[in-house]
């Protein structure tokens, strides 16, 4: 998009969240969520909410003036004409978008935030990178007040500082801290309960001391970028960690005689596991062999740094310089892999048409599986709503589909209208 096109986004959404949602009704659609297909499908929100989905036009008519709604009212009926009808994609792992990163306060990571809206990720976590632990702090209460206007912003993910330097990827290695308790306490006081989840290296010297006591006080752990063995990495999901992050990046790989850490979270059925589904951060046959591995437990994520939405150039991640050639985001100092500019309808679309998985799995892991690893597929104090279908209760987070090329046509995000 170019910068105009930016701007206008961005005031659209603005706008969007400055009211209260309201009712509409979706019909003519083809229903995929994580239960399967539905040919002819229709769904009714009111306040934020889905109120009623069904598939008879009878029906219809009358859930529409049960919920208030004038059934032939083209403002709050809109026809889907075919177009598959998912719930809204929730990431649980990007920096930035839109030439905007998550840790360039307020107003930058609204830009970041609105960039990922935009294509449909209706939900997201925001990511924040590895730097000093006071700039950290202010990173996450600049999103914790970026929360109180949007209720699209699920909270934080720390990736880091607590990583192993041996697996550090494009984070600064003079951040880079053991979890000394303080250290720990010190982010915990400044989220103030907005954390989701932190990415840690359980191997580290407090490693998994951290990781309960980041449990305990409600955040899921995630390993990563570390160079935990099969052993270590078990310890570490049985003290509470519940992600592995990032599948094969960052990470050891499966050997026969040193499993390592994915065959530690294949055994453990509590752990959902984060895959980049870019074509470069893993290549296609091990996508479909992570898709075969962890079929219901696959998280689609994007890793995305401000760059997403961008032409190639010269971009940050942190305090680190990054060139992106060819839409690859890599550091300057080393040329290692700094995140994405990746969006989930791409991962999504990647899936469904250059792998050939089926619709229902594929939209499960963008939407159901990522709500399930933070707890937000069942009512819950951050969103109320669940997250992840299209039913009744579920909140108002729907997605119109072109089918031919899966790209995103339209988005409701808590109840309103993006596009």
């Amino acid at each position: 998009m170019s910068i105009d096109d930016v701007d206008s986004a961005v005031s659209r959404v603005s706008g969007a969240f400055g009211v209260e949602p309201g009712r509409f009704a979706i019909r003519n659609a083809t229903r995929i969520d994580a239960r399967g297909v539905l040919a002819h499908s229709w769904a009714v929100a009111v306040d934020g909410a889905i109120a009623a989905v069904g598939s008879r036009d009878g029906e219809f008519a009358s859930a529409c003036r049960a919920a208030g709604i004038d059934p032939q009212d083209a403002g709050s009926v809109t026809d889907a004409r075919g177009m598959a009808l998912v719930p809204g994609y929730v990431d649980i792992h990007a920096h930035g978008s839109w030439g905007c990163s998550f840790d360039d306060g307020v107003r930058g990571a609204e830009t970041a935030r609105d960039g990922h809206l935009w294509h449909g990720t209706t939900r997201q976590v925001l990511s924040l990178i590895t730097n000093p632990l006071d700039v950290m702090r202010g990173n996450i209460a600049n999103v914790r007040r970026l929360m109180t206007g949007r209720p699209d912003c699920l909270g934080v993910h720390l990736e880091g500082p607590f990583l192993a330097p041996s697996r550090k990827g494009a984070h600064d290695p003079a951040c880079l801290r053991d979890p000394e308790d303080g250290y720990v306490q010190g982010l915990l006081d400044a989220a103030d309960g907005c954390i989701r989840q932190i990415t840690i290296a359980p191997e580290l010297p407090q490693g998994i001391r951290a990781i309960r006591a980041f449990a305990d006080a409600g955040v899921i752990p995630a390993v990563g970028h570390t160079d935990a063995d099969y052993e270590t990495t078990r310890r570490a999901f049985n003290a509470g960690a519940g992600i592995l992050t990032h599948i094969y990046n960052a990470m050891n790989g499966i050997r026969h005689r040193a499993p390592g850490p994915i065959p530690a979270a294949l055994e453990d059925p509590r752990v959902s596991v984060e895959l980049i589904n870019d074509g470069f951060h893993v290549q296609d046959p091990c996508v479909r062999l992570a898709f075969a591995l962890f079929p219901d437990r696959i998280c689609l994520v994007t890793d995305a740094m401000e760059a997403t939405g961008c032409p190639d150039g010269a971009y940050r991640l942190g305090s680190l310089d990054v060139t992106v050639s060819g839409g690859h985001a890599r550091l300057v100092s080393n040329g290692a892999i700094a995140g994405s500019t990746l969006t989930l309808e791409t991962a999504v679309c990647r899936a469904v048409l250059d792998l050939g998985l089926s619709p229902v799995q594929a939209v499960a892991s963008a939407t159901l599986h990522p709500a399930h690893a933070l707890g937000l597929d069942r009512p819950n104090p951050v969103t109320g709503s669940p997250l992840g279908l299209v039913s009744p209760g579920y909140a108002a987070d729907m997605l119109l589909v072109d089918r031919s090329d899966w790209s995103v046509r339209s988005v409701w995000s808590c109840g309103r209208r993006i596009r």
